[in-house]
């Protein structure tokens, strides 16, 4: 668990200095859109809306940011997005899986392909990495909501699956299907989460060492640079020893 601990270090710090908030909120943004079209625009009847509220809060989006990109939903004129997935592979074997909400599917497909191709990698086919990760619910929540002992009693409690607590936060893992039900449920004793999320779990990591790790953390960058990208995942993991040169 140590390089898996270390190497999602890594890419939550990166994150962190790396991103524009503006790129952050105009992805958050964009979920909204799709969640309120696809649903009610009411976050009280729309349980993917109301994720996507609850996350664009947790990045400090301005009240006024949110409201917009729901109406932007309900009026006739909206972009209409579509929710593509790619896979492929990086450095190192490494699995990943892309997902998008795009608007023009050759322009993102043609994009993803060629920062696979100049990054070591190689984008595949539907499903040809798919079947290493399970879909499973994410819920993040930052040290302050309490010590280790006392999120994993909330989170059994609550009916997650697991939680691993590091010097970042606490990460709760949820079936897919419970994902909204434990979060209701750990709201009650540990207040708003983080994020709560659907994501792509690895069933098991691809070690690598530091040079591939770090030509893969640009493609993952550059990846994740993209405005159709929502979300990378991968299943990379890294000896502390490495993932200490990485990180240096």
């Amino acid at each position: 668990m140590a390089g898996h601990s270390h190497a999602k270090n890594i890419m939550h710090r990166k994150g962190k200095s790396d991103a524009v908030r503006s790129k952050i909120f105009s992805k958050l943004a964009r979920e909204i859109t799709v969640a309120a079209k696809l649903g009610m625009p009411d976050p009280a009847f729309n349980a993917r809306l109301r994720l996507a509220v609850t996350n664009a809060r947790a990045q400090s989006m301005p009240k006024d940011n949110i409201d917009r990109a729901i109406k932007k939903a309900i009026g006739s004129d909206g972009d209409n997005y579509d929710e593509i997935r790619y896979e492929g592979y990086g450095p190192g074997g490494v699995a990943i899986i892309v997902e998008t909400l795009t608007d023009n599917r050759n322009r993102t497909a043609s994009n993803v392909r060629s920062y696979f191709s100049k990054n070591g990698g190689a984008m595949g086919e539907t499903n040809s990495v798919g079947f290493m990760f399970d879909k499973v619910g994410e819920i993040t929540y930052p040290l302050s909501a309490g010590s280790e002992d006392a999120v994993m009693e909330a989170a059994i409690e609550a009916g997650a699956e697991d939680v691993e607590s590091d010097e970042e936060g606490h990460y709760i893992t949820t079936t897919f299907e419970g994902m909204v039900d434990v979060a209701a449920a750990l709201e009650k004793v540990l207040g708003e989460a983080e994020s709560v999320k659907a994501i792509w779990k690895p069933q098991t990591n691809t070690p690598i060492d530091a040079e591939k790790g770090a030509t893969l953390m640009k493609l993952i960058n550059t990846l994740e640079e993209d405005d159709d990208v929502q979300n990378v995942y991968s299943n990379f993991e890294m000896s502390d020893e490495d993932a200490a040169k990485l990180d240096a």
